[in-house]
């Protein structure tokens, strides 16, 4: 699938499943250890916020392919049976989060992405960013860790969904 449809599905697949949640169940707690719907939306803002920033500063054309990282960003971020621990500067607070606020960033976060897909050099590589373990990525490869780091944490919520669905007292 072309990048720029991508980035589009995805976002309204995570704007369908926000929306199953009332702005109660946004901040209740599903079952022990789990983070609450809006962290886990709160974590996704945190962890694709300042794309442009990253990609206006110090880039560069390096010899390899655009797209030579993107096996293994699926691997981690799109094989559910492993679980991580978030990096501290995209760990979400512990707050009340309203539901509209969430809805309204994320819509800015898929516009600044669908600009960079079309406004920028997909092949240049982010000198400045970098993901522990894999290292610096292109452009193309950024948007793509955005894309598959999101469809991750719907796949997430609807889990969370489905649970505080399942068990209202929760």
């Amino acid at each position: 699938m072309e990048l720029k449809q991508e980035i589009t599905t995805t976002f309204e697949q995570l704007n369908e499943t926000i929306s199953l949640f009332t702005q109660e169940e946004i901040n209740r707690i599903p079952f022990e250890g789990s983070w609450t719907a809006g962290q886990v939306i709160r974590h996704i803002i945190k962890a694709t916020s300042g794309f442009t920033k990253v990609c206006d500063s110090n880039t560069k054309k390096l010899d390899q392919p655009a797209d030579a990282k993107i096996a293994i960003l699926k691997e981690i971020f799109l094989n559910l049976n492993k679980k991580y621990d978030s990096p501290d500067f995209i760990y979400p607070e512990s707050k009340e989060y309203n539901k509209i606020d969430l809805l309204s960033t994320l819509q800015k976060i898929k516009n600044e992405m669908l600009n960079i897909a079309t406004n920028y050099d997909l092949t240049l590589t982010c000198m400045d960013f970098e993901i522990p373990g894999i290292g610096n990525l292109t452009i193309y490869e950024l948007l793509s860790f955005g894309v598959f780091h999101t469809q991750r944490h719907t796949y997430q919520l609807k889990n969370i969904y489905t649970s505080l669905k399942n068990n209202p007292e929760a």
